[in-house]
């Protein structure tokens, strides 16, 4: 079955999650090009996401994707966290803000039952999984809503695990993507793929459809995943600089710079990897520093961030972007998914 079908959608393009980036304007505008948008809920709690869901609803009855992380809630390690106080503690008193601004608890929570009922009330198209699948109790809930179920997997054996759990589609996440890995199976970056390594592996080992992610910015690249068996392809950074993104002026003016030719994985923002542009933090403290589990991690990075951004400064802020940001460029979301779209679908031959 074709993505096209799989999703009620015209072309086999899907928009990239991206929390704390955007909302459901971006969502409705890349579904309304025929597109499948996509609805972050990793930053949200069950009310915020309800309202984003009928927000969407309220300018398209188009099908979109909902995404959820399913991380295990992180217990506090209180020597590790003191020791991250203190490999930050210069910063702090070089930007004049008082630690006692870092707050406590996770920021991110993992999908549970009050996001399944949201799910069983708005019956979303599609709803996606990132670090795997949530509990099987949990995922039922969300089949029964009548939601297809795609997940990342950044290796061969998550891809496999991934299809014996149910999924309906596997996102190829290569080590090319912007923001956090969707690692679940694996803790070593040494087991990460590129896209166009990872992407002939799980297509040609899976039964259900593989959508590629990473790299993929346009009409080339969108063709490339399609010749190396990709379904579709899911695209993120190119949206950042979209009209209708919720990226900072900061970030904007990060991506569209020669800066973002120079990314990294990184921990140093979350606790956990991610792809962004090297800024202060990174050189500073270097990309993978002894940081407390994620999302635990950014409580201390948060209020050095926003005192920075009040100078206008990045140098704190984690600026997620793919290794491909060369065509990053201030366009209409729903114009870039039109002209991916019909690259992307031009070789399903």
């Amino acid at each position: 079955m074709t993505l096209e079908n799989l999703f009620d959608i015209r072309y086999p393009i899907l928009q990239a999650p991206m929390a704390g980036a955007q909302d459901h304007r971006l969502a409705v505008a890349v579904s309304q090009a025929g597109g499948l948008g996509a609805i972050p809920a990793g930053m949200l709690d069950a009310a915020r996401l309800d309202a984003e869901l009928s927000a969407y609803r309220a300018l398209t009855e188009l099908p979109c994707n909902v995404n959820f992380f399913c991380h295990q809630p992180p217990s506090i390690d209180d020597a590790r966290e003191q020791h991250w106080r203190e490999r930050l503690a210069p910063f702090y008193r070089e930007l004049a803000v008082d630690p006692a601004q870092i707050a406590s608890g996770p920021s991110r929570q993992p999908f549970d039952s009050a996001m399944a009922a949201v799910v069983e009330k708005h019956r979303p198209a599609v709803v996606s999984f990132h670090f795997g699948l949530p509990a099987p109790e949990l995922l039922e809930r969300v089949r029964r809503s009548g939601a297809k179920v795609i997940a990342s997997a950044t290796t061969l054996a998550e891809g496999l695990w991934l299809q014996e759990h149910g999924v309906d589609a596997v996102i190829a996440q290569g080590l090319e993507a912007g923001g956090h890995r969707g690692m679940f199976l694996e803790t070593d970056l040494s087991s990460q793929l590129g896209t166009f390594a990872l992407l002939p592996q799980l297509a040609d080992a899976l039964d259900v459809p593989v959508i590629a992610a990473g790299g993929i910015v346009d009409a080339r690249t969108a063709r490339a995943a399609r010749l190396l068996g990709a379904a579709g392809v899911q695209v993120g950074t190119a949206y950042l600089t979209s009209t209708q993104s919720l990226a900072s002026e900061l970030h904007r003016k990060a991506l569209l710079s020669p800066r973002a030719r120079h990314t990294v994985v990184t921990c140093a923002f979350t606790g956990r990897p991610a792809r962004g542009i090297v800024n202060r933090l990174i050189e500073e403290i270097g990309p993978l520093p002894e940081a407390p589990a994620f999302p635990l991690a950014g409580n201390a990075i948060t209020p050095l961030r926003a005192r920075a951004e009040s100078l206008g400064m990045d140098g704190f802020t984690p600026l997620w972007s793919g290794q491909n940001a060369s065509q990053c460029h201030v366009v209409d979301a729903g114009l870039l998914t039109r002209e991916l779209g019909e690259a992307a679908a031009a070789d399903k031959a």
